[in-house]
């Protein structure tokens, strides 16, 4: 691990996407025996469980005619059946069946994608299929460990993916943007440390004897109700390439031994991110938080939901507003200020990825970025 500080560099403000790696497609519960449409990194997919429950994920495009198959229908067992002209595929993309003819073209094929359901999340592959590892999928244990509760949804963001970690790599914005409930001056003075590895990125933040905003005193009172005084915050930001981002969070009676490691008088929440991207002006953005306090309680579990949803809302609009102006000034540079450090290091390491592919960085007419120092 590397401890980094901000230094001149340019690289795309709109950025392309690897495909040799694990994106999430749908939440588990989404995928059913019914088809479903999702188009992930530009590639139209249908998704649909077979009898025995295994999810698919193949080119929402038949062979014969590129009708959508997710229009079609789930038959038995792991075939659907075009709804254009009756053309049935089994789960690996093969033709099983033809109208009107017995012999089989032996080209009547289409793409079947490996998946993999892992941390409530169904997460496809799109690259070469045979460097699919299973186990380079993201660490997002905390999403079905009985040791933490919680829930979260999908936002379906209008911007380039890229401008969703840089957010999420960056939370002094939250003193600005989310001043009413858990953004503090305390953010943007504190010190923090950046490290990173060649596929992770690490931003450390502690706040030390410090009020409480109101996010985090609402929460503090859920586990000690009688809770007043000064706390000790934290925010550990973990990024895994190329768009998985869970953040550590929560605040603790100041003085405890928090920063230590020691939380026992606190309260601890994940916020966990991981940011699909749809094409190169839109993404699914699915996220959830989960908490290892009062893990019996669906209201606290209810009531975080909508709270930090209102958070990502003010998040979502100026996410727009940023893509517009992106859009009305392709040739604009972007500046970057020290807090930049990680988001800049998450873009090199995404840029690696694709430099490896053989694919283009830049996702379209955009601007360079530079460094202001």
């Amino acid at each position: 691990m590397t401890i980094i500080q901000t230094t001149s560099s340019t690289t795309n403000k709109v950025l392309n996407y690897p495909l040799n790696t694990w994106y999430v497609a749908a939440w588990d519960h989404e995928v059913t025996r019914t088809l479903i449409s999702r188009t992930v990194a530009d590639k139209p997919l249908a998704i649909y469980r077979t009898e025995d429950g295994r999810p698919v994920a193949l080119a929402d495009a038949c062979w014969h005619r590129l009708a959508p198959l997710s229009q079609g229908k789930v038959l038995t067992r792991d075939e659907i059946q075009c709804p254009y002209h009756g053309i049935v595929y089994n789960s690996a993309g093969r033709c099983v069946s033809m109208p009107a003819q017995e012999t089989i073209n032996p080209s009547a094929t289409v793409p079947s994608y490996p998946v993999v359901e892992r941390h409530r999340f169904l997460w496809v592959w799109l690259g070469d299929a045979t460097l699919a590892n299973p186990d380079t999928i993201p660490d997002m244990h905390q999403m079905d460990h009985p040791e933490w509760a919680g829930d979260g949804l999908t936002i379906p963001v209008t911007c380039n993916y890229q401008l969703v970690l840089d957010n999420l790599m960056d939370l002094t914005h939250e003193e600005f943007v989310h001043g009413s409930s858990i953004g503090q001056a305390e953010l943007s003075e504190s010190d923090f440390e950046v490290t990173h590895d060649d596929t992770t990125v690490t931003v450390s933040r502690w706040m030390h004897n410090i009020d409480a905003p109101p996010f985090w005193l609402k929460n503090m009172r859920d586990k000690f109700p009688d809770f007043t005084g000064k706390v000790d915050r934290w925010q550990i930001i973990h990024f895994e390439a190329p768009s998985t981002i869970c953040i550590d969070v929560g605040v603790a009676k100041a003085g405890t031994g928090a920063p230590e490691g020691d939380r026992s008088q606190g309260v601890n929440g994940y916020v966990m991110n991981t940011i699909t991207p749809e094409t190169a002006r839109s993404a699914h953005y699915f996220w959830a938080f989960m908490r290892n306090y009062r893990l019996e309680s669906q209201l606290i579990t209810s009531q975080l939901r909508a709270g930090v949803s209102g958070v990502f809302k003010e998040d979502e609009d100026m996410l727009l507003a940023q893509q517009t102006a992106i859009d009305a000034n392709p040739d604009y540079e972007f500046y970057n200020l020290n807090i930049d450090a990680g988001g800049l290091w998450v873009r090199r390491l995404i840029e690696r990825m694709l430099e490896a592919e053989g694919r283009p960085v830049s996702a379209g007419r955009a601007g360079r970025l530079s460094t202001a120092n």
